[in-house]
């Protein structure tokens, strides 16, 4: 899929975008997105853009409109099958999950929208759902919109910041430049992802709890957030990175 993608921009910035858009949308379709590997089709879209092969802009518009048709063809759908949807065994073998998110849209219907849109599992069901519940569209469209914006740039920003380094040139003093920042990269999400469980810690009960009881988030946490600012810190101070600040720049300004 991703050879593909690169083949078809190579081909016609135009296709490119179309192919953006058809992402976007699949990735937010009902159910569909629970099955699309949307994240990394999104990185290596972000690789290109990074790389200059693709504008930034025009790939985040036709983001923002793949997402957009996905979430309210999925608020129609949910809709307009609210019935035959509650009776689909699929659903009733997550019913634990859809009623938190049916509580969760009740209390707090704007942020749950928002946050929803980038969190994988509930990207394709938090439009459904709201559909479902028959949300007043005054209240969905508003931070779909916002959702719609802001996502498309976050899920690029990591092949960006891969197609960027890839640009730098070899110097003799950083010729370990890239693996650097891919291994900084690593540990500032590591550590941000720590950060995040112990901040949720006690609330879910998942995969990594066993491994991550919240006795050992109180403390790796901390240390892991310290250790994703050090780091970051850190890297500024290389030769290299002034170089990568300036190709960086050179894709939000649109080179």
């Amino acid at each position: 899929m991703e050879h593909w993608l690169e083949q078809l921009i190579a081909q016609s910035t135009g296709w490119a975008l179309a192919a953006i858009a058809l992402v976007a949308f699949f990735e937010s379709l009902a159910l569909v997105g629970l099955l699309l590997p949307g994240t990394v089709l999104m990185a290596t879209l972000g690789a290109l853009i990074g790389s200059g092969q693709l504008g930034l802009y025009p790939a985040w518009a036709a983001g923002i409109v793949g997402c957009l048709l996905g979430d309210w063809i999925s608020f129609y759908i949910g809709y307009r099958f609210k019935g035959p949807l509650h009776r689909w065994s699929f659903l009733k073998k997550h019913h634990a999950m859809l009623t938190k998110t049916e509580h969760a849209l009740h209390e707090h219907s704007m942020f749950t929208i928002i946050i929803g849109r980038f969190i994988g599992p509930t990207r394709p069901l938090i439009p459904m759902v709201a559909g479902m519940l028959e949300l007043p569209v005054r209240k969905f469209v508003p931070p779909n919109i916002i959702g719609c914006v802001l996502w498309p740039p976050l899920y690029f920003l990591p092949g960006i910041l891969a197609g960027v380094a890839i640009d730098v040139p070899s110097a003799e003093q950083g010729g370990g430049f890239k693996w650097l920042l891919l291994a900084v990269a690593v540990v500032v999400w590591l550590g941000l992802w720590l950060g995040w469980r112990g901040i949720r810690a006690g609330k879910k009960q998942d995969w990594a709890t066993r491994w991550l009881p919240a006795s050992r988030l109180k403390w790796l946490a901390p240390f892991g957030v310290a250790c994703a600012i050090a780091v970051f810190i850190a890297i500024q101070f290389h030769p290299q990175m002034p170089v990568f600040r300036h190709l960086l720049w050179q894709v939000f300004i649109g080179r």
